[in-house]
């Protein structure tokens, strides 16, 4: 088994010689014990980060031939940097891991991935056991976001962010999506393959800022349901409905306020039936509209997901 760990890097400088060090620890012992090939590989994936991040990563490929490097041209995001890993290396091994730089994924976990592998997993998910280290706002917003999640129809595993091996025909799999906005969270269960999960505790990251701050978690969050989902638009044509018989029960009240109680005031009953009846209709009609709008607009730019500009 010819094995590849592609892992997405931004600003990730102070990390790489710590994680490639553990990761070649791996690597041997998994060389030694017969259970992947010698010619397996580590690459990284520099997603336009404004440190030193690629002179390490062309530094570490000069040093040990098991490292490679892709650098794409500017930032295109940790979803785009990832994929852009894995769809230039499937045809270079057997199964592709993917990770984190910043340490936080227990490494030891790759041997479990492997012994997976071999006993017929094609997909095989890296899950937080516990989140120790997170804040009680960040535990109750994640526990709230994989909960929406579910909510909203989007088939996803709690816990579980991109740590994860894919066989090559899952790989093969995977490149048939052409979504811009990628949510491969939502992407690899829709798959289908015989799949497991192995649960690890995350560890506090070794250096540097976390690179997904709450803004970026709910555009990230946002990106997830847009991208799997349609129910926001089906809610807000329901709403348009709701409002529609709201119109009407507001018809039967002008009427009775106007020709039985005589409380109405001149011109308010026309412009009252008018605002509730429009505005109803108007919102129904824009929630059937955003149906199909919503689902072709940017993915009918067909704008590249990423461009790489030099590999190593």
């Amino acid at each position: 088994m010819k094995l590849g760990i592609v892992i997405p890097c931004y600003n990730e400088e102070n990390t790489l010689e710590e994680s490639s060090q553990q990761l070649c620890i791996i690597l041997d012992r998994l060389i030694a014990q017969g259970h992947i090939d010698s010619k397996s590989f580590v690459c990284y994936v520099d997603d336009g980060s404004e440190d030193n991040t690629w002179e390490n990563i062309e530094n570490l490929s000069q040093a040990d031939t098991r490292f490679r490097g892709i650098k794409l041209s500017r930032n295109f995001g940790h979803q785009n940097a990832l994929i852009a890993g894995l769809m230039q290396l499937k045809d270079l091994a057997d199964a592709l891991i993917s990770m984190d730089a910043d340490l936080q994924d227990d490494m030891r976990l790759i041997e479990g991935f492997v012994q997976k592998y071999h006993e017929g997993y094609d997909v095989v998910y890296g899950v937080r056991d516990k989140r120790e280290h997170d804040s009680r706002f960040k535990r109750r917003t994640a526990e709230f976001f994989y909960r929406f999640q579910h909510f909203m129809g989007i088939e996803s595993i709690q816990n579980h962010a991109d740590y994860r091996l894919l066989s090559h025909k899952a790989l093969e799999a995977l490149s048939q999506f052409s979504e811009i906005h990628l949510f491969l969270r939502g992407i690899v269960p829709m798959l289908g393959f015989r799949s497991c999960s192995l649960y690890y505790k995350r560890a506090e990251r070794f250096a540097g800022e976390s690179k997904y701050p709450l803004v970026k978690m709910l555009l990230f969050a946002l990106d997830g349901i847009t991208s799997f989902s349609v129910r926001p638009l089906r809610l807000i044509t329901l709403t348009g409905f709701v409002l529609f018989l709201l119109s009407l029960v507001g018809i039967v009240w002008v009427v009775i306020e106007k020709f039985i109680l005589g409380n109405a005031v001149q011109g308010w009953s026309s412009t009252m039936v008018s605002i509730y009846f429009i505005g109803g209709i108007q919102v129904m009609s824009l929630g059937v509209i955003g149906e199909y709008v919503g689902r072709s607009f940017e993915q009918g730019k067909g704008r590249p997901r990423y461009i790489i500009e030099k590999e190593v």
